[in-house]
Order: structure tokens, then C-alpha cells, then sequence
């Protein structure tokens, strides 16, 4: 049987630019918490708050366009987003006061929001049914070279050259995704989708309460996903005082570079198998690896030790955010493609906005060995949860083998 067609130019350009939101999304706010210090004088506690708050921003955004998007559209939700991404960008020269910091980055996450679930949701959308893993695994991958990119760029171009030199680069960018939106050529179908939507899904825009913004199918999924961002903020925040602490920070400076490697190694190995064999084949060795990463991480003594860590981290966490969006869409259908993007990334990046305020609280008692001793522990945790509420409804993935197998030669002994 012939493959449907996955790369497509559509799918590369929305490829494109979703790499670039998340690429101006790492670059400031990796910064951002330095820049408050030096330069506005703030406190700890307000540098983190200045990360944290541009990812609730971020859920807002997703909340918003997700309940909307079946109306307006892939295409016009995308100009909006990378419209309110660009727009907000421009006061980061002149806003010198942490308060007023504090508010920009908001506005500035919900324009990320808007243009990152837009971009998720096109994804779902114009990658085929019978490779959706396979081509959202590929299609992450965008994340992934933008979290390996954009905190090295920033550092380095930072203490180079200043943070205008940043901002500089981020509204290039912004630029460079309305230009890319032009040149996207929708497919005839979604075109045909998105003209007749409002008439297609009344009742679900109607809705009333929490039901016009979050997707009830994804919620399980999602449910795991937060939990899953809580445990990876212990890598995402912590990192740098860690490798400090135990005198590692070059080996911490390369962590989040091997981490990417790997993903880029086992994504399309892992895509397939998420589409010939089921999630549950590929998600519980990913949990199992990254509680093993968050062990070897608390255990690290050497550069070895911690890049290993990177690698299980890669391979384990790495597989969760493109799979898990998979599973939401194939819940929900793919008439709500954009809900179910919105409620899944939005609580997974609570999950990673909170974790830090919860293991921040942790830390100063148990240190920073122990945090992440916690954190691997809590890892069973989620795959009881996952088990629970998704993973026992699941066909084992031997049965659909042999019903694969059985169909194939029934369908070659009837030819």
C-alpha cells in the first residue's frame, strides 16, 4: 500500500512556523529573568515570576483560539496570533520597569498562544490520518530545534551584544512568520472546512462554561500532560543552579544539546511505532525513561553521568508532547482538532509554569539531589494515572498486529 503524502509545502512552512514562535519564545525567556536582575533591579522571586507569567499568557491565548478556531479558521488564526506576536514585541526597547515587564510578557503569551495552537492545529489537521504520529512527531521537532537553539543564542548574543540585539532578532522573526503565512497554500479541503465550519459545528461554539474552551475528550491525555510539565520544569528551571552546585556547568550547558539530539535521533522511529503499534507501546517506556533521567540526574558526579541524563531525557519526555497531542486529536475527532490542541498544550504548559513555584517549595528542604529524586518517584505516579484514565482502554498492540496480519492474507488469498 502507498504511503500518503507527509511532506508537503504546507506542512513544511507551518513547520517553519511554529519553529519560529517557539525559537523568539526560548530566546527572550530564557533572558528575561537575567535582564529584570540587571538591568530593572528586580528580585529572584520577580525573575521567575516574568518567565512564568508569559506561559500563562500563553494558556489564555490557547483557551481563547481553541474555542474559536473552528470560526475563524487556520489560516486567519494564524495572522492573528503572529499579529499580536509582533505587535507586543516592539515595547520590549523601551519597557524598563518590572511591573510593566510583567504585563507585556503576558500580552506577549497570549500572541505566542494564539500562533503556537493555530500552528498544532494545522499540524492535525493536514497531516494523514494513517501517519498522524509519524508526521506530528516530525512536525515537533520544530520544538525541539527551537529549545536547543534559541537558550544558546540568547545567552551567547546577550553578553555579545546586549538584549536590543534580541529583541532585534525576535521581531525578524515575527516578521519572517507573517511573510510565511502569505506563501501558505492551504489544501483544498481545509479551505473547503474552514468556509463552512460555522455551519458544521454549531452546537460546540455554542456552548456555555468551561465546555466552549476545553476539549472533555482530551482531558485525560491532558490531565497526564500536566503532571508531566511539573516534572519536567525540575530540568527546565533548575538545570543551570544544578550543574553549578556540583560543579558541572559545561556539561549543564550541553544538556539541553544532547537532549535534542536524541530526539532528533529517536523521533521517527518512535513515530512509527506510535502509528503501527499504539500509544501504549511507545508512551510507557517514554515515562519509564524519563523517571530514569530525572534518577540519573540527581545521581550525576561527572559530565558522563549528566549528558546521560540529557539523552534519557530526550528520549523519554521527548516523546510525550507530539504523542500525547496525537492521542487528544484522535479523541476528540478531527472536527475539533483545534480544542483539543488547545486543552492538551495548555495543561501541559500550566504544568510546566507551575512546577517551579511547587519544587521551588521543595528544594530549599531537600536540595536539589533530592528534588529530583522526588520527581523521578513521582514519575509512577503519572503512569498510574495514565493507566487509569487512558492506557487499560487501549488494544494491546499484539492484538492489532495479528488482526493486521490476519486482514493481509485474507486480502491476499481473496486476490
Amino acid at each position: 500500500m502507498t504511503k500518503e503524502r507527509l511532506w508537503t509545502p504546507a506542512f513544511v512552512i507551518n513547520m517553519g512556523l511554529n519553529f519560529v514562535y517557539y525559537f523568539a519564545y526560548y530566546m527572550l525567556t530564557v533572558i528575561i529573568g537575567t535582564v529584570s536582575i540587571v538591568e530593572m533591579h528586580a528580585t529572584t522571586a520577580m525573575a521567575g515570576f516574568l518567565s512564568g507569567i508569559f506561559i500563562l499568557g500563553g494558556f489564555v491565548g490557547r483557551l481563547w483560539i481553541g474555542s474559536v478556531i473552528g470560526r475563524l479558521g487556520a489560516k486567519k488564526s494564524l495572522y492573528i496570533g503572529s499579529l499580536i506576536f509582533l505587535f507586543f514585541t516592539f515595547p520590549y526597547y523601551v519597557v524598563h520597569n518590572a511591573l510593566l515587564m510583567l504585563a507585556l510578557r503576558f500580552l506577549h503569551g497570549i500572541g505566542f498562544g494564539i500562533a503556537a495552537t493555530a500552528s498544532g492545529a494545522l499540524a492535525g489537521m493536514i497531516v494523514p490520518a494513517s501517519r498522524r504520529g509519524e508526521g506530528i512527531g516530525y512536525y515537533a521537532l520544530s520544538v525541539t530545534m527551537a529549545s536547543a537553539i534559541g537558550p544558546f543564542l540568547s545567552i551567547f548574543l546577550y553578553h555579545a551584544y546586549g538584549f536590543s540585539v534580541l529583541i532585534d532578532l525576535a521581531l525578524a522573526l515575527s516578521v519572517a512568520a507573517l511573510i510565511g503565512i502569505f506563501f501558505l497554500k492551504m489544501p483544498a479541503n481545509l479551505v473547503s472546512a474552514d468556509k463552512t465550519s460555522s455551519q458544521k459545528l454549531p452546537a460546540d461554539k455554542k456552548t456555555r462554561g468551561l465546555s466552549a474552551f476545553i476539549e472533555k475528550k482530551a482531558l485525560p491525555i491532558a490531565g497526564v500532560g500536566f503532571l508531566v510539565g511539573i516534572v519536567y520544569s525540575s530540568v527546565l528551571t533548575f538545570m543551570a543552579g544544578y550543574s553549578a552546585s556540583i560543579h558541572l556547568v559545561s556539561a549543564g550547558s550541553l544538556f539541553y544539546v544532547i537532549y535534542a539530539v536524541f530526539i532528533l535521533l529517536s523521533r521517527p522511529i518512535a513515530g512509527r511505532l506510535f502509528d503501527q503499534r499504539g500509544e501504549n507501546f511507545v508512551l510507557y517506556p517514554a515515562f519509564l525513561l524519563l523517571g530514569l533521567s530525572l534518577l540519573v540526574t540527581g545521581l550525576s558526579t561527572n559530565t558522563a553521568m549528566l549528558l546521560s541524563a540529557g539523552a534519557l531525557l530526550g528520549l523519554g519526555y521527548g516523546s510525550f508532547p507530539p504523542f500525547g497531542q496525537s492521542v487528544a486529536i484522535r479523541e476528540a475527532g478531527i472536527a475539533r482538532v483545534g480544542m483539543a490542541t488547545s486543552t492538551f498544550y495548555g495543561l501541559l504548559d500550566i504544568g510546566v509554569g507551575l512546577g517551579p513555584l511547587i519544587l521551588g517549595l521543595v528544594e530549599p528542604s531537600v536540595g536539589y539531589r533530592g528534588m529530583y529524586f522526588l520527581a523521578a518517584a513521582f514519575v509512577f505516579v503519572i503512569i498510574i494515572l495514565y493507566f487509569s484514565v487512558h492506557g487499560r482502554f487501549q488494544k494491546s498492540w499484539y492484538r492489532r498486529f495479528i488482526k493486521a496480519k490476519m486482514r493481509h492474507q485474507q486480502h491476499k488469498s481473496k486476490s
